[in-house]
């Protein structure tokens, strides 16, 4: 099958197309015939070099955490999903990623994709929903009435997050450039901060939850815009905990756990028009189409999700 790899660290002109085999089976795996992925931070991050410890590989590498398409082959012991289902999911950690023309993926890690809900759509959805979820719902608890600060807003996990945290009742700032104000109060933020002519430390006060997608200076001053007993979950590094204990916040950082049944959660979601997948950008499934969305994604400025259409 057709794939785009690696094999070594370093830049995005490592990308390279090359024939691999299909992956097998195992009996509580599907194989999907894929036709989108999308590009996360993680992506390049794992390209460079950056997460070597973390997630000690061997090359070649098939980079990619999205997964959407068809049901081709169904393992021994797959009961929920049969041949010619449309699903999307989050693989497991492995080097055999989603830039690839076929995926095996544990059942338990797949949902089915709603009928109004394009591929291209549902692969904008597994890492960065599941992210925004798992650290509104699990980490952070959100209830109805909640006040909650998203950080960059019209990135993936921000766009995500503003829309579950709106379907949960919450009342939502966010933060991003001018340009994409139109864009986040479409979504549904009810406060939005220019983060260039306004300090969002000094607009808002007594949050419940802020969700930070940024680290650094960013991550230190959202401590002071929460109350008492708030919480403060980070996708890019962990928060001090003595800053957390001294201001009574919990505070911690998340690595996301792919799941079904929340994924499943998502597309439910999805199909009563409550979250809304915005692909910003769509490339081609080939080594160049694959470099120009990594690079896109370094620079940290894309809108929504850039997706890769394969089929």
């Amino acid at each position: 099958m057709k794939a785009i790899i690696i094999n070594q660290y370093g830049s995005a002109e490592q990308l390279t197309e090359a024939e691999v085999d299909q992956p097998k089976l195992t009996d509580d795996q599907v194989l999907v015939d894929m036709h989108a992925t999308s590009i996360n931070p993680i992506d390049w991050k794992l390209r460079e070099g950056y997460l070597q410890e973390m997630l000690p590989f061997d090359f070649p590498i098939i980079l990619g955490w999205d997964a959407a398409g068809v049901v081709k082959e169904t393992g021994a012991k797959v009961t929920d999903f049969q041949v010619g289902d449309r699903v999307f999911a989050r693989p497991s950690t492995t080097r055999f990623g989603t830039y690839a023309e076929y995926a095996a993926i544990d059942e338990q890690l797949l949902a089915k994709i709603p009928d109004n809900i394009t591929f291209e759509e549902a692969a904008a959805v597994p890492l960065a929903g599941l992210t925004a979820w798992q650290c509104l719902v699990d980490f952070s608890e959100i209830k109805p009435g909640d006040k909650v600060l998203i950080h960059a807003g019209s990135g993936g996990v921000g766009s995500f997050a503003i829309q579950i945290a709106k379907s949960l009742g919450a009342f939502v700032a966010s933060t991003a450039s001018g340009k994409n104000e139109e864009f986040l109060q479409k979504i549904g933020v009810d406060r939005f901060i220019n983060y260039k002519e306004e300090d969002f430390e000094e607009a808002i006060e007594d949050y419940d939850i802020v969700l930070d997608t940024l680290g650094g200076d960013i991550q230190q001053k959202s401590f002071n815009v929460l109350k008492k007993g708030g919480k403060l979950v980070s996708v890019v590094g962990a928060p001090d905990e003595n800053i957390a204990k001294e201001k009574g916040i919990k505070a911690g950082s998340l690595w996301l756990d792919p799941n079904g049944r929340q994924l499943a959660e998502l597309a439910g979601l999805m199909e009563k028009g409550e979250l809304i997948a915005t692909v910003g950008h769509t490339f081609p499934f080939s080594a160049e189409g694959l470099k120009e969305a990594h690079r896109l994604s370094e620079t940290h400025h894309a809108r929504g999700k850039i997706v890769i259409k394969i089929k």
